[in-house]
């Protein structure tokens, strides 16, 4: 706020006394603090009346098994003496319990001093006086000194238990006296909640809301009354500063919008100067159409009078003129070859031609010239691709002109669009003359896999033919001419082959109708039998180029069964599922395998078939064994599949 308007006087953070969020956290743990102990209170009083339920249970059982010992004790038998006996320890652990207490189960006495008094008087009667009375009952002695005491016994435990039940009663009362109080202060602590939420927050929020809506009804001179130190009382004074500031700002609004609103419309101009810019270099032109045209739009975008583009020669040492505009022939014809250390330069000459932009210096001879043709003013930018320099373009202008710093970033900008474009064109007449390489290579050698080799054995047999004429040897001859005629078929087939390998184009989706036209004609031509199956013929299909490829390959298979298998059947499976398959297999006389290996390259189209693999990235699997057939496979995984 203050860097954007450095008149507004910084607002005061409140101190860590006086802040909003000091009061609502002391107050919520003030509550939260009373609320916990208030549950504390009922839960322990819950907890003393679980204890002393369980000691009215264990109080009330002591005449229970009292009374159980006088019941067996009058009955003769030793079942009832040996019941007597565990009756006997169960008081004993019953008034062990109640005496130390069990906090697990709960299980205790109330702490008060009478219940405590009484619970030694009854302990001491049992101790004292029946429990020795039984164990002489036991031993044989008269039962009548225990059942005398057994009244007086059970009087007391009454009396404990009613003396229990009644401190039991009292703290019961007390419970829920303290959940009444709790719902109390539930009550009253929900209302001031209410309360103060309303006097901290929202009657803060209200008073902001009200100046806020008189604010954009445009009463600039509404202020905010500062009642507190707290964050409402920090924001109320930024609200008021932040309304004189747009007091004193509302008279300037007008111009700062008309500015920014320029500011606005150069950058659209710019961004649409560069958005035609690409559109225009990524046109199907040539390079002179291409420089022609951006060298026309750079001139109109900046109104320059004249403009020229020139590219550095492969050794880097004079720049060419490529395309102008507006510039006499004097002056192309002098800018027609410069050499790169002679150009542009931050300097201006004698004549007045100022060099705005980049390199180094400006020699004589040209500043003579653009001052001869009425320009007064130059801009020279490079064309760069990644951090090479391609070449420059220039702005002539008949007036004298500063470029400003954005036009001269938007030009530098541009210089980077057309040397990518041109780099772009190089690189594709590079790959255009790569390819034509690649294919001339695979057509040399099958020029010399198939048509030079039967040449050559042509040319033997006519030597022995001629041989064999002057010798006179007609027996010779008529062996000689079969064999020549038979190489002369041979050649014509590889020569038919070879032009329709040539002229095979393939579109789009246009392998398999490919792929039954060269197994007909395969038929046609060998009478052998071919069987096509296709599985998932839905599949995505390739791209035209690995179409090519595969149809390539699929011939030269074909081709190689024609001259050695001497088959009676060929299956072709073509498999076009996530990963592309072609398998050509024939049943015919098969080969070695290890003899195919050692010829390796010389091998008749096997070389060809292999570089053709390799384009796509495919694997290429040969089998095959002596009167076994043999078989072609090709596998294009979907990894090396390109888009369609």
């Amino acid at each position: 706020m203050n860097d954007v308007y450095p008149d507004v006087s910084p607002v005061e953070q409140p101190s860590l006394r006086d802040r909003l969020s000091t009061r609502i956290i002391a107050s919520a743990l003030l509550a939260l603090l009373l609320v916990l102990g208030m549950i504390g209170w009922t839960l322990w009083l819950s907890w003393q009346l679980e204890g002393a339920g369980a000691a009215i249970n264990d109080t009330g059982s002591l005449r229970m098994r009292a009374n159980r010992v006088a019941i067996e004790l009058l009955q003769p038998g030793s079942m009832h003496a040996a019941e007597a006996q565990l009756q006997l320890q169960a008081q004993q652990d019953t008034l062990l319990r109640l005496e130390s207490g069990v906090p697990s189960r709960p299980l205790f006495l109330p702490n008060v001093p009478a219940i405590r008094e009484q619970m030694r008087k009854v302990e001491q009667i049992w101790l004292e006086q029946l429990q020795p009375a039984a164990s002489s009952a036991l031993a044989g002695a008269d039962r009548s000194r225990y059942l005398q005491a057994l009244p007086v016994f059970v009087a007391e435990a009454d009396q404990l238990v009613q003396m229990i039940e009644t401190d039991n009663a009292g703290k019961t009362t007390l419970l829920r006296l303290s959940q009444a109080v709790l719902l109390g202060l539930a009550c009253v602590g929900t209302l001031a909640t209410i309360y103060l939420l309303y006097l901290w927050i929202i009657a803060p929020i209200l008073h902001l809301q009200d100046a806020l809506r008189r604010m954009a009804a445009h009463e600039f001179g509404v202020r905010v009354p500062v009642e507190t130190r707290d964050e409402f009382g920090a924001l109320a004074q930024g609200f008021n500063h932040m309304a004189d500031e747009l007091e004193g700002l509302y008279r300037e609004l007008e111009d700062r919008v008309q500015q920014k609103t320029a500011q606005l419309a150069e950058q659209n101009r710019e961004l649409g100067a560069l958005y035609d810019m690409a559109a225009f270099l990524n046109l199907p032109n040539d390079i002179d159409a291409l420089c022609q045209g951006f060298l026309q739009r750079v001139m109109q975008q900046f109104n320059a009078d004249g403009g020229s583009i020139r590219v550095i020669d492969p050794l880097g040492e004079k720049l060419h003129l490529v395309v102008s505009e507006g510039l006499s022939e004097a002056l192309e014809e002098t800018e027609h070859c410069m050499k790169v250390d002679a150009c542009f330069c931050g300097e201006a000459t004698q004549q007045g031609v100022v060099v705005i932009r980049d390199f180094r210096k400006l020699p004589q001879p040209e500043a003579f010239h653009c001052a001869k043709d009425g320009f007064k003013g130059l801009a020279v930018f490079r064309v760069v691709t990644q951090d090479e320099v391609l070449g420059s373009f220039s702005l002539h202008f008949r007036n004298s002109h500063e470029v400003p710093a954005a036009e001269a970033q938007l030009l530098e900008t541009l210089g980077q669009h057309l040397g990518v474009a041109l780099d772009n064109r190089r690189l594709s007449a590079k790959a255009r003359q790569l390819a034509v390489a690649e294919e001339r290579s695979l057509v040399a050698q099958g020029l010399h896999d198939s048509i030079a080799q039967g040449l050559n054995f042509l040319n033997l047999q006519l030597q022995m033919l001629d041989a064999a004429v002057q010798r006179n040897d007609l027996d010779e001859v008529r062996n000689i001419l079969p064999l020549l005629r038979t190489g002369v078929d041979e050649s014509y087939q590889d020569v038919r082959e070879l032009l329709i390998n040539f002229r095979s184009k393939l579109g789009q989706g246009e392998l398999m109708a490919a792929v039954e036209d060269t197994l007909a004609r395969f038929r046609r031509q060998t009478g052998i039998e071919v069987a096509l199956q296709v599985d998932d013929p839905d599949g995505a299909p390739l791209p035209p180029e690995q179409q090519l490829q595969v149809l390539f390959i699929l011939q030269e298979a074909l081709s190689n069964v024609r001259k050695h298998a001497h088959a009676s059947r060929v299956d072709v499976q073509i498999r076009n599922a996530r990963d592309f398959e072609l398998l050509v297999r024939d049943n015919g006389e098969g080969y070695e395998a290890g003899e195919v290996a050692e010829r390796g390259e010389r091998h008749i189209g096997l070389h060809i078939m292999q570089e053709r693999a390799a384009r796509l990235n495919a694997q290429l699997t040969l089998e095959g064994r002596p009167g076994e057939g043999a078989s072609v496979q090709l596998i294009l995984p979907s990894s090396e599949r390109q888009a369609a």
